[in-house]
């Protein structure tokens, strides 16, 4: 009885020991609140806006054909349009990534009237430690780097506008 009495203790204290080991929680974002997302697809640029005003600006990689909107699945355009955020990934083949809601209704009826795939899962994410020197390589997703991402995903909540431009 007694030897199981000592097991327990090596036991529960090594337990508590593990929990100190752990790193810390990335830092909580803490200032004003990002109300829009705004991406100018042209100059490679990526802003964080509470109301007007920019709190954060990024560079950006776009997908691998940019120009223009994207209409199907497989064309390696970026959206062109105001939508929002509607998904958080934790576990990214890039690192981290918000899910952007394109196809919307009428990217989803125009691909179907043509009879093609609208495509989907586009998103804002990182580049999971890789330097692929080279400009817009996605399949129509926003990249950014992985600290970037980090700090993107503190800031931003799911339901935030963004509106990609030209």
């Amino acid at each position: 009885m007694r030897l199981l009495k000592v097991i327990a203790f090596v036991l529960g204290a090594a337990m508590v020991a593990a929990c100190g080991s752990n790193p810390p929680a990335p830092p909580v974002y803490t200032g004003p609140e990002i109300t829009h997302v705004y991406v100018e697809k042209t100059n490679r640029r990526m802003m964080l806006l509470h109301g007007n005003q920019v709190v954060k600006m990024y560079d950006i990689d776009l997908g691998f054909s940019p120009a223009g909107h994207k209409q199907f699945e497989g064309d390696g355009r970026t959206p062109e349009g105001t939508y929002y955020i509607d998904r958080r990934n934790p576990n990214s083949a890039y690192h981290l990534s918000l899910g952007i809601s394109y196809p919307n209704p009428v990217d989803y009826a125009y691909a179907k009237q043509v009879g093609r795939s609208a495509g989907g899962n586009i998103f804002i994410h990182g580049r999971a430690g890789k330097d692929f020197g080279q400009r817009d390589w996605t399949a129509g997703c926003i990249a950014v780097t992985d600290q970037e991402i980090e700090e993107i995903w503190s800031m931003v909540r799911t339901g935030t506008p963004i509106t990609i431009v030209p």
